[in-house]
Order: structure tokens, then sequence, then C-alpha cells
């Protein structure tokens, strides 16, 4: 590995050169069918930071489509992504907007920045994705939830339900008034398991 002409150039820069390759989070392909055999849609896409996300994406048949400034992270580019996926949806049946913001504050245990992050999904994301569509002349269903929940108290992940809101013109509203893991237990929904989620986005 010293001899790498990797490494030779960062020696011969004064740089330290590497000494182990670490890879991470090896696996097999998984054996996914294309969301568009499953649901009615015929295409869809994808916007995330995450390469785990965009390799999902793929085998579920969608396409990626790369933001500028998408960190990841809290500063990620909230707006671009908005834009994008608003761009998108004008001529694809689905598309997947991921944001990683949250899931990192949970996992600094960081409270305050977390709560900011979830601040700005709602302001430069959801409200912008949400006034752009209300008026488009096909309709558009609008679903958001977590994929899983990060609590800053322990900085993992758990497998605790989570909050999910799914949202269309035509739909009747029950008597949530807030979004937290609490008051979505008592929607109409109430709790859904495996694909019964998916299913209800795509059947509303």
């Amino acid at each position: 590995l010293r001899n790498h002409p990797v490494n030779r150039k960062r020696i011969a820069e004064g740089k330290h050169p590497a000494s182990s390759i670490w890879p991470w989070s090896p696996g097999y392909r998984p054996q996914m069918q294309p969301l568009s055999d499953i649901y009615p849609i015929r295409n869809g896409a994808v916007i995330s930071a995450v390469d785990l996300i965009r390799g999902i994406g793929v085998y579920a048949g969608l396409e990626v489509i790369m933001v500028e400034g998408a960190t990841g992270l809290y500063d990620t580019n909230y707006e671009g992504k908005a834009e994008a996926a608003l761009k998108e949806l004008k001529e694809k049946d689905f598309v997947y907007l991921h944001v990683e913001a949250s899931d990192e504050a949970g996992h600094e245990g960081n409270v305050d920045l977390k709560v900011k992050t979830i601040e700005y999904l709602d302001a430069r994301i959801v409200k912008t994705i949400y006034e752009e569509t209300l008026n488009w002349d096909e309709p558009v269903t609008i679903a958001i939830l977590p994929d899983h929940p990060t609590p800053c108290a322990i900085r993992t992940h758990t497998r605790d339900a989570v909050p999910f809101l799914i949202w269309h013109r035509e739909i009747v509203p029950d008597n949530v008034q807030r979004y937290d893991e609490f008051a979505a237990s008592e929607g109409s929904y109430g709790q859904l398991h495996g694909n019964q989620f998916i299913k209800a986005v795509f059947n509303p």
C-alpha cells in the first residue's frame, strides 16, 4: 500500500500516506422489484445526499437526481432539493425526497440542532412543495415520515414506530393537530405495518 501511486504522491507532497483500507457497509445486491411493477406509477425519482438511499432508489427503478449543495447535514441545500422535487413531479409520477439532517443531529445528541433541522424541513421544503402543488391541475399526494427514530438521548437508531402524514386534496382530515409520535398514533390511519404505508400513499 505504501508504494501505491496515490501514496507516493502524498508522500512527495509531505502528506501522511494511507496505511489501511476500510470498506464500509458491504453487502449483496438486494432482490427488489421496481416500484412501477408493484404500484400504479410509470416512473419516479430519488433525491438524497446519502449513497445508501440513492442505491435503494436505483434498485427500486427510480432516477437519481443530484442537487448541488446537498450535504446530508443541517447545512444542506433545502431549497435546491424542494426545487428539484417540484421539477421532477412535473414529469414523473413519484418523487422520493430524503433529508438526512435530523438523523445526524440525533446521532450527535444535539436537541437544539435536531429541532432546527425539523423546522428547516417544514419551512423550506414541505411548505414550498405544498404551496406550489396545491393548485396544480393534476392532484398531488404528499407523504411525510422519518425512516426510523434517532433519539438524542441514546444517539442511535431505534425500532420504535414513527409518525407519518399523508395529504391530498380530497382527503378527509382527522382530529390530529400536531405532528409528533404521540399525536400521530391517534390519527385515522392508526399504526401501519410493513407495506401498508406505501399502499396507503399510492391508493389514497
